[in-house]
C-alpha cells in the first residue's frame, strides 16, 4: 500500500487543480502545525480540499484501522467527501456512513477498516455503541460543518463520539458562518482559526424580480426564460411549495429536478446525479441544498420564497458566484410583499419578452454495475465509445458507485445506445442499461 501513496502534486494532478487558492494555502499549513483549527470559508471555496490535504498526510500508512473520523450534518455531503476522497486517488480507504441504508452495509464495508471514516453523527455514534470499528487509532477528529450539525440536532451524538475518543490529537472545525459559537465538548483549545468569510472572492450580483399575482408562478417561469438554458437553483421554504413549483414547471414543459428533506436518500442522490451532469439544468430545493453539497458552477439563484433569516440569505446567495466566478441571486417578489431587512439588491430585472428554450441536451443512463464489479471509468468510456457508437464529445460526465453507475449521453441519442449496449457483458458482469 505505501506505494501506492500520491504526493500532493499527483492528487491535485488527479482532481484537475492547477493550483491552492489563497484559503487553501494558508489552511493546509495552520492545519499541518496546529493542533486545533477552525476554518471559516464561504460555501464552495474549496474547504473540503483545504482539510483533507493535511489531514491525509499525516495518516500512517501501516496502520489498519480508522484514523481519521470526519463528522458532517448530511448524507449529501458524507457522499460527497467519500467521492473526493476517491478521486485524490490516495491509495487510502475511505467509506462514508449514514442513516438511509442498512447497517448491515455499513458492516460489510467497515470489516476491513478504512483509514478515514465519514460519517453523521447518528450513524457514527451507532456503530460506537456496537463496536463496529476500532477507536484506538484515531488522531484526527473533523467536524465539518459543525455549526449545522447542531443546527440540525447532532449535539448529543456528537458530544458521545467525542467522549468515546481518547487519543485525539488534532480538531478541526469548519463552518460557512460567521460568529458561530464552539461547543465547549469539541475539546477546542486556543484554535487557530482561519477566517475567510470576509474576503470578496466572488462577483455576486443580486437583483429583484416584481410579480404581479401572489403566487409568482408566470414571472417565475418567465425569469427562466429571460435567464436561458444555465445551470442554476430555485429555493423554497417547504416542500409543499416545491410540488407545487414543481407542477407548474411541468406543465409548462421546463425541466427540473427535486431536493428536499421529505424525498427517499435515493431519489436524492439521483436529483443530484442529473443536475452534475446536465441532464436537468434547475433544481427545486429547501435550504438542505444552501450548503455542504458539491454542485459546481451555477449561474444563478432565485429565492421563490424569501428566506426566513439573514443566514439563509447568504449560504442560499453561496451556492453561485463561487471563488471568482460570476453569478447572479434573483430575489422573487409580488409587488405587494415585506422585504427583509436583511434582503438588499442591486436593481429590478425588467423581464423581456423573450422566450429562450429551457430543453437540456443530456439524458442519464443507468448502468447496473459498479466499483464493486472491478468495472472502472475507463471501461464505461470504453463501452459506449466502441459499442455506443458515440465520438469523443457525445460523452457526458461518468460517475461510479460502489454498485452502479450514471452516465451521461446526448438526449437524442438514448434509444441507439442502449439498444447497442444494454446486457453487454463488462469485466465480468452481464450489465443492464436504462434511461433513469
Amino acid at each position: 500500500m505505501a506505494n501506492d501513496i500520491k504526493s500532493q502534486k499527483e492528487i491535485l494532478a488527479k482532481l484537475g487543480i492547477t493550483a491552492l487558492n489563497p484559503m487553501q494555502e494558508e489552511a493546509l499549513l495552520a492545519i499541518a502545525s496546529a493542533p486545533n483549527t477552525v476554518l471559516l470559508s464561504p460555501t464552495g471555496t474549496g474547504k473540503t480540499i483545504a482539510f483533507l490535504l493535511p489531514t491525509l498526510r499525516a495518516l500512517d500508512v501501516y496502520c489498519e484501522n480508522v484514523q481519521l473520523l470526519i463528522l458532517v450534518p448530511s448524507r449529501e455531503l458524507a457522499i460527497q467527501i467519500e467521492q473526493v476522497i476517491r478521486e485524490m486517488g490516495t491509495g487510502y480507504k475511505a467509506n462514508a456512513v449514514y442513516g438511509g441504508r442498512p447497517f448491515s452495509k455499513d458492516k460489510v464495508e467497515l470489516a476491513h477498516s478504512p483509514a478515514i471514516l465519514i460519517g453523521t453523527p447518528g450513524r457514527v455514534a451507532d456503530h460506537l455503541r456496537r463496536e463496529t470499528f476500532s477507536v484506538e487509532d484515531i488522531t484526527t477528529l473533523v467536524l465539518d460543518e459543525f455549526d449545522k450539525s447542531l443546527e440540525v440536532g447532532f449535539e448529543t451524538e456528537m458530544r458521545e463520539i467525542i467522549e468515546h475518543l481518547p487519543r485525539i490529537e488534532k480538531r478541526l472545525l469548519t463552518s460557512a458562518t460567521q460568529g458561530v459559537e464552539i461547543p465547549k465538548f469539541a475539546g477546542v483549545q486556543n484554535p487557530l482559526v482561519i477566517d475567510y468569510l470576509d474576503t470578496k472572492l466572488s462577483k455576486l450580483a443580486i437583483k429583484k424580480v416584481l410579480a404581479p399575482h401572489k403566487d409568482k408562478l408566470q414571472t417565475l417561469v418567465e425569469l427562466l426564460h429571460h435567464i436561458g438554458n444555465q445551470p442554476g437553483i430555485i429555493f423554497c421554504n417547504f416542500k409543499d411549495t416545491i410540488q407545487f413549483v414543481s407542477e407548474y414547471l411541468e406543465d409548462h414543459n421546463i425541466p427540473h429536478g427535486l431536493f428536499y428533506g421529505g424525498l427517499e436518500q435515493l431519489d436524492r442522490e439521483r436529483a443530484l446525479v442529473k443536475f452534475r451532469n446536465g441532464t436537468h439544468q434547475i433544481i427545486i430545493a429547501t435550504d438542505l441544498a444552501a450548503r455542504g453539497l458539491d454542485i459546481p458552477e451555477l449561474n444563478f439563484i432565485i429565492h421563490y420564497q424569501l428566506p426566513l433569516k439573514a443566514e439563509e440569505f447568504t449560504h442560499r446567495n453561496g451556492r453561485t458566484a463561487r471563488m471568482n466566478a460570476q453569478g447572479t441571486a434573483y430575489v422573487l417578489q409580488w409587488e405587494q410583499e415585506h422585504t427583509p431587512e436583511f434582503i438588499t439588491t442591486t436593481d429590478v430585472v425588467k423581464l423581456k419578452d423573450k422566450q429562450t428554450a429551457i430543453q437540456p441536451q443530456w439524458a442519464t443512463l443507468y448502468v447496473s454495475g459498479g466499483r464493486r464489479d472491478k468495472i472502472s471509468k475507463g471501461d464505461l468510456a470504453g463501452l459506449f465509445f466502441k459499442q455506443g457508437n458515440l465520438k469523443g464529445d457525445e460523452l457526458g460526465v461518468i460517475e461510479l458507485k460502489q454498485d452502479c453507475a450514471f452516465v451521461a449521453v446526448p438526449k437524442d441519442k438514448v434509444n441507439s445506445v442502449i439498444e447497442k449496449t444494454n446486457n453487454t457483458r463488462l469485466k465480468k458482469k452481464k450489465v443492464r442499461i436504462t434511461l433513469l
